[in-house]
This record gives structure tokens, C-alpha cells and sequence, in this order.
């Protein structure tokens, strides 16, 4: 029997997160981008990016995956393993490399992307081994890295993404509300958790009966364990008088959002109040700074110059907020629309971004523990429009 190095298997109804529009107009965007550069094919790596412009999210275990882009040609690659999901979920065309021969993979890319092209590839998602393998085979003229320009086109959102983006953060409200009633001195952590990703993935049903479930989780954290933004749950019993760290992360289709909330079980002392009270006040002062015009750069000292005047920032702990889309805890990043000092990008409507500042006061001090919170806000013409809708601050967060 011969056996195919790679082959096209596509059966059943396509069913995609966006219209074939709005893929068109972001495949359009990009190959503008590719001509500028002189790119004749993009090999896109990521998920983020493959999820992006095709809407296929893969699961790689171990397996390479890739869509080619050229001036006429959006192509996904895709392992035997899935089958016809691939094309089920994806726009455009699939092919199907199998592992009857080491470097199917690469011959089903040679197949689109051609020998001695432009070859566009993300810097920040190839390997070394992946990129010595990738010269071997489309043996390029050229190779120019395109992930920083698929980071900017991504920055700005469009009209479907931010529909999908306020609804993944009205999920999350309805995961913190769960979370909220879940919480009572005595239970554990995990106990918590589960009620607020059981009640998110029901809203995402209901929202999006069409759509694949996958990869939404809650990060809920009480007393030490709220050091750190991204400690995992754990089966810690929560007491009287802890601070706690609700974090509610929906996925829907690929695209992340978030809820982030300090609260208290049953009381908060004097001590704790005050810093939880000064870190809310930074968060509305931040959220109120979030403007056209602004520059990452420009907002971030401003929050610092807010928690210095306090004697805070030595307890602050990272950057003030970020961008939001196709993201996840495992893949991407739109790293130039972060809140830091050593970003200069300017904050452009349409632009999607999280103010979310963190203070985490050590073990021993009065106080003791991580405090955050955490809206979305849309970035418009004149100002914001913040989507998260769960309350922040003592007067609704002290519970149990």
C-alpha cells in the first residue's frame, strides 16, 4: 500500500467563532502587510495566530501545526489525529500531513508555500530546530519575521471581536457571582473554584451553543496563596478574617477575559482595609487615565507617581493591565499593549486593554497579602467603556 505524504479529508458543515467577512478583512490587512515587506508566503506557527485568521485553535501534543498564507491561498496544516475537525473549524482550506514519513509535516507546507519564496515566519514561536528544518525544505530566498506585525494588526479589534470580547466578560461576571456565593469559612479553594468555571462554561453554552468548549478555569486563592497573580488553586480550608483573590477566565473560541476581585471571609481588618482601599483607588484613577492618545509609558508612571505618594509601589508587583483577544495562559501575547514603563505604544480606539494593579504586602507586615482588581474597557473616540460589571471594592466583597 502506498501511503500519502499528506492529503486533503474534509467532511461535514463548516462552523466558525466569526463570519467568513471578518476573516477575509484579516487575511486582507495581512497580505497588505506581506507586500509592503516583500513576503510571498506567511508560515504561521502559533495558535494565536492560526486562531486568528483561520479560527482553528489547535491542540498540538507534541504535533506541529501551520497555516500558509499567500497572496491567493489561506491553507491550515493539521496532523491525522484530528481528522476533518481542522477544516470543520477552520476558514479556508486544510491539508492533512501524516506520520508515515518524518517531515510530512514540512513537505504539506512545501506543497503551498513553494521552494525559494519570501518566507514569512514568527520570531517569537519557531523554534531553532523548526527554522533549520524550515530552510531545508522551502529552502527561502529570505526569511523576515512577522510576528511583531501580526502582534499590531491584532491590537485593534474589530466590531465581532469586541461583541465576543463583552460577552466572554459578562461570563466572567456570572462566574464571580457564583464564586461570591460559593465562599464560607470552612470550604476549600478547589470547592470554590469549580462553582465559578462550572457556571461560566453554562453561559458559554447557552451564549454560543455552536462553539467548542474548552479551556475555561478560575484561579481562586485565599490567604498566602494570594501573593501571586497566577497561583494555582490549591485545597486550602478558608478561615474567618482571610483575604481572598477571585479569578474568573472564560475562553470562548479562543479568546480569553477576565474577572479579578480582592475580597474578605466575613470581616477585614483595619490594616488590610486601608491598603485594599488605596489599591481600588488606584485601579479607578488608572481606568479613568485609559484614553486615546495616551501611551502605555505615560499611564504607568502616572499609577506609580499614585502609589509612591502613598509609600505603595515597592509592594506593586507587575505591570497595570493588558491587551485582550485571541489570548490565553498558554498562548498568546499581544506584548506591545501592556502597561509598563518600557512600553511606548499609544492607546488608539478600538484598542481593548485591562487596568488591573496589584499590591502584595509580605507575611508578618500588617496587611498581609495580594490585592487586585480588574476591569476591561474598551478604548473609544473620547475615553473608555469599561464591560466588566461585577462590583469591586469592600462594601460588596467582604462575605461568607
Amino acid at each position: 500500500m502506498e501511503r500519502p505524504q499528506h492529503y486533503r479529508f474534509h467532511q461535514g458543515q463548516k462552523t466558525l467563532p466569526f463570519s467568513d467577512a471578518e476573516y477575509e478583512a484579516r487575511l486582507t490587512k495581512l497580505r497588505t502587510q506581506m507586500a509592503e515587506m516583500g513576503i510571498d508566503a506567511c508560515v504561521l506557527t502559533s495558535m494565536h495566530n492560526i486562531a486568528y485568521y483561520s479560527g482553528f485553535l489547535y491542540c498540538a501534543f507534541g504535533r506541529p501545526y501551520a497555516q500558509v498564507v499567500t497572496a491567493t491561498e489561506s491553507v491550515t496544516m493539521s496532523a491525522g489525529i484530528d481528522a476533518a475537525q481542522p477544516w470543520r473549524r477552520g476558514y479556508g482550506d486544510n491539508i492533512t500531513y501524516t506520520d508515515w514519513q518524518r517531515n510530512n509535516y514540512w513537505r504539506a507546507v512545501h506543497s503551498v508555500a513553494g521552494s525559494g519564496k519570501v518566507i514569512g515566519y514568527e520570531g517569537d514561536h519557531l523554534s531553532v530546530a523548526q527554522m533549520a528544518t524550515l530552510n531545508e525544505f522551502l529552502k527561502p530566498s529570505e526569511t523576515r519575521d512577522i510576528a511583531p506585525t501580526t502582534m499590531r494588526l491584532r491590537m485593534h479589534k474589530s466590531t465581532a471581536e469586541i461583541a465576543l470580547i463583552r460577552a466572554g466578560a459578562a461570563t466572567a461576571d456570572v462566574g464571580g457571582y457564583a464564586i461570591r456565593d460559593a465562599i464560607k469559612a470552612g470550604v476549600r479553594e478547589i470547592d470554590v473554584a469549580m462553582a465559578g468555571r462550572d457556571a461560566m462554561e453554562l453561559e458559554i453554552a447557552s451564549r454560543y451553543p455552536d462553539a467548542e468548549y474548552r479551556d475555561t478555569w478560575v484561579w481562586f486563592q485565599s490567604g498566602i496563596n494570594t501573593d501571586g497573580a497566577h497561583n494555582p488553586v490549591t485545597s486550602r480550608v478558608l478561615e474567618r478574617g482571610d483575604i481572598l483573590s477571585l479569578n474568573a477566565f472564560p475562553m470562548i473560541s479562543g479568546y480569553y477575559t477576565a474577572l479579578e476581585r480582592t475580597l474578605f471571609v466575613d470581616e477585614v481588618d483595619p490594616a488590610s482595609l486601608k491598603i485594599w482601599e488605596a489599591n481600588v483607588a488606584a485601579h479607578e484613577y488608572g481606568m479613568g487615565i485609559l484614553k486615546p492618545g495616551a501611551s502605555c509609558a505615560e499611564v504607568t508612571h502616572k499609577i506609580n507617581d499614585f502609589f509612591a505618594e502613598r509609600d505603595l509601589l515597592q509592594y506593586r508587583t507587575f505591570g497595570y493591565g493588558h491587551s485582550f483577544g485571541v489570548l490565553s495562559h498558554y498562548y498568546g501575547r499581544e506584548a506591545g499593549l501592556e502597561l509598563r514603563e518600557d512600553i511606548d505604544t499609544v492607546l488608539e480606539p478600538g484598542m481593548v486593554i485591562s487596568m488591573e494593579p496589584m499590591l502584595t504586602i509580605p507575611e508578618g507586615q500588617a496587611g498581609a497579602g495580594g490585592y487586585r482588581e480588574h476591569d476591561i474597557l474598551v478604548i473609544t473616540e473620547d475615553g473608555n467603556e469599561n464591560i466588566t460589571g461585577y462590583p469591586y471594592g469592600p462594601e460588596f466583597n467582604v462575605v461568607g
